[in-house]
């Protein structure tokens, strides 16, 4: 079997953006308020849950965007 090279680029992308995830963090806040809003409005958990689902992704890949972009120009600058 082989081992993996030392250099290992999941840890250089993991202390690159700080060990958050935008993703995870938007699926986690985005599936239970969407799911409460749901239930409030449609009177349907399962609507309101893939609504939240689906933001709470695009907002997560908003904010890693973002953060890679002002890492990458703080990078440039320095």
């Amino acid at each position: 079997m082989t081992e993996p090279p030392s250099g290992d680029s999941d840890s250089d992308s993991a202390s690159k953006s700080g060990g958050v995830n935008g993703v995870a963090i938007g699926i986690a806040l985005g599936l239970p308020l969407g799911s409460a809003i749901g239930m409030l409005a449609f009177d349907n958990i399962a609507l309101g849950g893939a609504i939240g689902l689906s933001l709470g992704i695009v907002l997560g890949v908003a904010a890693d965007a973002r953060r890679r972009d002002q890492s990458d120009d703080a990078d440039a600058g320095a």
